[in-house]
């Protein structure tokens, strides 16, 4: 149960520094990977390619760069890395953020103590400047079923960190096309098929936010697209037609609103 994958995608506008930040978080894991995957989702900058061979040729043997000719977005481009990793358990890690030293320990330990669970994430503390200085903490509901209870409203899992089994998350299609809610959609229908979940009430990741993360949750196309979410919800009957409504006035609404008042509603009643 000590093998795992790491899965992690990257696109031209990432900065170089926080590329290497990221990858180095993952080779200092207390238990470390054999299988580091990343797909590079399109052309990438002179920077960026650096430090790529960078890693290349350090892990010669653990460091797998898989690189796309087109940028096709994250879900595409997670779906193509998830083929070429090796292992069973996968860990997912975003290009940006950092994880602590014991991440992947503190997750193979659950699932090597619970042979049940599919999925399993933890609390991230979100960060502007350093991770010194936190900003927030997401919390998400330990159990399955505080998790199930959890996805009617929101997403039950911190994607950033979440380590999952390859062959649930091949069972229920992979990720697909839901802009900006891949991960939450393939959350619920794992959940619907009857997958567990469990998540870790500690810390696993340090995620880079800054108004940059709250930009991306607002517009018209992501609120058809959280619509869309709750409507997939409503017509499997996880939620009701009361619940269907209420959740596409708020959250509609959440993405409609000036930017900083977004990122005060995240700060003062989404997280902690």
């Amino acid at each position: 149960m000590n093998e795992y994958s790491v899965l992690m995608s990257v696109y031209y506008r990432e900065k170089p520094g926080y590329l290497r930040e990221s990858i180095e978080s993952i080779f200092k894991q207390t238990v470390q990977t054999d299988d580091f995957v990343l797909v590079c989702d399109g052309s990438l900058t002179d920077g960026l390619n650096a430090v790529i061979d960078e890693f290349q040729l350090k892990y010669q043997n653990d460091f797998h760069v898989i690189r796309l000719e087109k940028n096709s977005g994250l879900g595409n481009a997670l779906n193509y890395g998830l083929g070429y990793c090796r292992h069973e358990l996968i860990a997912r890690m975003d290009s940006d953020d950092i994880a602590r030293e014991d991440r992947c320990e503190k997750q193979l330990q659950i699932f090597e103590e619970h042979s049940d669970i599919s999925i399993v994430s933890g609390i991230v503390e979100e960060f502007s400047d350093t991770p010194n200085h936190i900003e927030a903490r997401r919390v998400v509901p330990e159990t399955n079923e505080e998790i199930i209870r959890f996805a009617k409203s929101r997403n039950p899992f911190n994607h950033p960190c979440v380590m999952y089994k390859k062959t649930a998350v091949e069972d229920v299609g992979s990720y697909q096309d839901f802009y900006l809610l891949e991960d939450y959609y393939l959350w619920l229908r794992m959940l619907l098929k009857g997958y567990r979940g469990y998540n870790l009430q500690e810390p696993l990741l340090f995620m880079r936010a800054g108004s940059d993360m709250y930009k991306r949750r607002s517009g018209v196309k992501y609120a058809r697209s959280q619509a869309a979410l709750f409507k997939f919800m409503k017509d499997q009957g996880f939620i009701s037609n009361g619940h269907f409504i209420k959740s596409c006035l708020i959250r509609g609404g959440a993405s409609l609103v000036p930017n900083w008042i977004r990122k005060s509603m995240f700060e003062k009643i989404l997280r902690k």
